[in-house]
């Protein structure tokens, strides 16, 4: 009985033992678990890796006259070309968010909704504790907007110093940089404006609203004032209310290999001739009057083409979305109903005759039926794919190589992808990888393939640029 007890009591204390040995190893392997969650945390956390990992860049930038718009149906801008430099220097993919809305704006970047804000941003203190700034990319002073003196006689509206702000209303846009000087010169001379921040309108259109008398006051930076001048003559942005300030890119708090290397990059950006010449293009040049006066800028004239009207009526009957068909069109003939190939290919959308007689136009030339053409051709390779890539978005890509190159060779590609390990239903990356390799003997002879040789990247630069031209048609341009 008694050496029972004492075998009980040793075995429990084994246990006992075993267990805590046991407890503390498991204990030590969920501590390095733990470590290594928080190493892989941190390695997702480093944008750049990401980024270049990923293959996109995600940029907010701010729609209006000189950042970001439409000119005669293409995407322009002075932050959106120097992106389009950037993507291309990291080769990586450029994925715009239209973003007017400070507050959002960087609540988005906080969020990881985008990597990068590509706006005129004015460096600050406050914001400084937020985000992080690229270093400058120049430097600008804010100036106060009004209307121009009407006669040398009293103007009660004018004012012409800043102690002429007392009591008058100036509407800002919420979050920016021009409510916060204010404050400061309020500080400073002890004479406070009626400061009203607008959580609506954006600079721009405060700007013009200012122009049509709708309100007396707003603030700007120099530079953007000046640009509205070509477009407001009546403006006067004469009264500055600040010093220079230095404006900049802005990336997440913390992110420091991505500010790294957007530091070089946008301080060796800064001596090329590309960038005076971009500055010159979008601030200086006597030709920004005639695009922003123009009925063909999207912000002034909102439209793409001659032919939206057209293009609208028929995409509408047929059920496509017509900023689509003139991402099509832009790059088939850039809107010339003329245009012709050697192919024989004619018109807006380049239909081949053939083409045009399969499905009913019987007058390639008229511009109504070439897209009318087009578009059933559209919707006859749409079938083609509908049951087996159910998804939209994913099926117009595949819609547009066979548009551009042919459904045979599309056909082809996807056999190849499936032989080769790929996804046939999955267009980058996959499908696309094929279509190009067709040009190369040992795939246009394999066994799969039923249409032998085609130059398939002609074909993948054109689903590239069409679908980058209709997220930037979509962006501007409503339904």
């Amino acid at each position: 009985m008694k050496f029972k007890i004492t075998y009980k009591k040793g075995v429990a204390t084994f246990l006992v033992l075993f267990f805590s040995i046991v407890g503390i190893f498991l204990w030590n392997e969920l501590k390095i678990l733990g470590e290594k969650k928080l190493i892989d945390s941190a390695v997702e956390l480093n944008d750049f890796e990401r980024i270049k990992k990923t293959g996109i860049l995600r940029a907010a930038v701010d729609y209006n006259s000189s950042n970001y718009f439409l000119y005669r149906g293409t995407p322009m801008g002075f932050e959106y070309e120097l992106l389009q430099t950037l993507s291309n220097d990291l080769d990586v993919n450029l994925e715009i968010v239209v973003s007017n809305k400070l507050n959002e704006t960087f609540e988005g970047l906080k969020s990881k909704r985008f990597d990068l804000i590509a706006q005129n941003l004015v460096i600050t203190m406050p914001r400084s504790g937020e985000i992080d700034f690229t270093i400058p990319f120049k430097q600008t002073k804010q100036v106060l907007v009004q209307r121009a003196k009407t006669s040398k006689f009293i103007d009660t509206v004018y004012v012409n110093s800043v102690l002429g702000l007392t009591g008058k209303k100036i509407y800002v846009e919420k979050g920016s940089a021009y409510h916060q000087r204010l404050l400061n010169l309020a500080e400073e001379t002890g004479e406070p404006a009626k400061i009203i921040c607008d959580s609506v309108f954006g600079v721009e259109e405060l700007i013009s609203k200012v122009a049509k008398g709708e309100i007396d006051y707003t603030i700007c930076n120099e530079d953007i004032g000046k640009l509205n001048q070509f477009y407001y003559p009546n403006l006067d942005i004469s009264l500055q209310i600040s010093f220079q300030q230095n404006t900049a890119w802005a990336v997440r708090k913390g992110s420091k290999e991505w500010k790294n290397y957007l530091d070089k990059w946008v301080a060796e950006m800064k001596e090329t001739r590309k960038y005076k010449h971009l500055y010159y293009k979008y601030f200086e040049s006597q030709r920004v009057a005639e695009r922003i006066n123009s009925e063909f800028h999207s912000i002034s004239g909102g439209r793409i083409s001659k032919y939206d009207g057209m293009i609208k009526n028929i995409a509408r009957g047929h059920n496509w979305d017509w900023r689509l068909i003139s991402a099509i069109i832009y790059h088939e003939s850039r809107f010339n109903e003329n245009a012709g190939a050697w192919t024989g290919a004619y018109g807006l959308m380049q239909l081949m005759p053939a083409t045009a007689e399969t499905f009913g136009v019987q007058d390639i030339e008229d511009p109504k039926q070439n897209v009318t053409g087009g578009i059933l051709l559209l919707n006859s390779l749409n079938n083609q794919f509908l049951k087996v890539i159910p998804d939209s978005t994913e099926r117009v890509k595949f819609v547009l190589a066979a548009y551009n190159i042919g459904l045979g060779h599309v056909n082809d590609a996807q056999r190849l992808a499936k032989k080769y390990g790929m996804n046939p239903l999955v267009w980058e990356n996959n499908v696309e990888i094929y279509l190009q390799n067709k040009a190369e003997e040992k795939y246009f002879k394999d066994e799969v393939v039923r249409w032998g040789y085609c130059r398939g990247e002609e074909a993948v630069k054109f689903v590239r640029n069409v679908t980058n031209n209709y997220r930037q048609y979509a962006n501007i341009i409503g339904l």
